[in-house]
């Protein structure tokens, strides 16, 4: 009897085995909306790395990655429909808009494609999504200037691109945040664009016209433009939110060793592209995969900065790396 049960046994996992599709003849593409700043660059990196392995090992046909000139939702949806007729297997995409392109997916996916949006993600029902909870990241900032700061004051807030998925999630967990812990007033906000140049201009405008400011929450990418910006203007060093850039993490360190300096810093990890491949590559293998994945983001504490600092290149951003099995386990724990 204990034969027989392990032959069906043996026999189901066969045929469990049979049901995986073969993806080597599979096509995927990256449609990317924005390059312009080292989180997208380190993404598009991440991106290079998995699917240029992946393809040498015969898992995958293609995996090509494209980015729009502009971030604009009308030149990403053209691409989309330029790689539906260039006969994609599956789109993995960083979307400019949450719904702007919400028709190219449709017409994605009632073309046999499956679409796959990460970070910047889409709210059309046929498309997967894998994103953090850019919400919580907003609201940790805030608990964590409440616990540094008990007695509140009055803060900046640096956001990214605007009308972007991404920037309208974690301002509003900020906003949140700012309304659980009311000791604390936004008396100023600015676009950033996730660029530290951008950000820099952008506070050293609005800096004349505040009062003094205790704190800074920020969306990554900003830190350290914002920190130049006070710094040029004469002001008192706010306590500044930082989000995982190698150039943030270096200043922190920096002002940590010369006046006792502390802070937090926290963003998804660019290397998000490469788990949103493998998730792509799973579906085209038949896998069961939830429409809505979640992966946590990456935090950088005062215990963690010297071993974060000294994994991140310059111009980069401290980061992670997603195989095939980390997919399955992601996909596994949201069934």
């Amino acid at each position: 009897m204990t034969k027989f049960l392990l032959g069906v046994a043996a026999l189901a996992l066969v045929a469990g085995a049979a049901q995986a599709e073969d993806t080597s003849g599979k096509r995927i593409a990256l449609s990317n909306n924005y390059a312009g700043n080292s989180w997208r660059q380190a993404m598009l990196q991440s991106w290079e790395g998995v699917a240029t392995k992946a393809v040498a090992d015969g898992v995958v046909a293609a995996a090509d990655a494209y980015t729009t000139s502009e971030n604009q939702a009308t030149e990403q949806a053209a691409q989309i429909q330029n790689m539906i007729l260039q006969g994609y297997d599956a789109i993995v995409m960083n979307s400019a808009s949450p719904t702007a392109l919400n028709g190219a997916v449709k017409e994605a996916c009632d073309a046999g494609i499956t679409v796959v949006s990460f970070d910047g993600v889409v709210t059309e029902p046929c498309a997967w999504r894998i994103a953090v909870d850019f919400q919580q990241m907003g609201r940790e900032q805030v608990d964590y200037l409440a616990t540094r700061i008990p007695d509140g004051g009055n803060l900046l807030e640096i956001r990214g691109l605007a009308g972007v998925f991404v920037d309208d999630e974690i301002s509003a967990g900020i906003h949140d945040g700012v309304a659980k812990h009311d000791q604390f007033k936004i008396v100023g906000s600015v676009h950033g664009d996730w660029a530290q140049d951008v950000a820099q201009k952008a506070v050293a405008g609005i800096l004349p016209s505040l009062p003094e400011i205790v704190g800074v929450v920020t969306q990554g990418g900003d830190g350290y433009g914002a920190a130049q910006a006070f710094k040029a203007a004469g002001r008192d060093m706010p306590l500044i939110v930082l989000g995982n850039r190698q150039d943030e993490l270096k200043w922190w360190a920096d002002s940590y060793a010369e006046s006792g300096y502390e802070t937090m810093s926290l963003s998804i990890a660019p290397g998000v592209a490469s788990l949103a491949f493998w998730v792509a590559q799973q579906i085209l293998s038949g896998e069961e995969v939830p429409k809505d994945l979640t992966v946590p983001f990456l935090t950088v504490t005062q215990d963690t900065l010297e071993e974060a600092l000294a994994t991140t290149p310059a111009g980069s951003v401290a980061n992670v790396s997603y195989g095939m099995e980390d997919a399955k386990e992601v996909i596994a724990s949201a069934k």
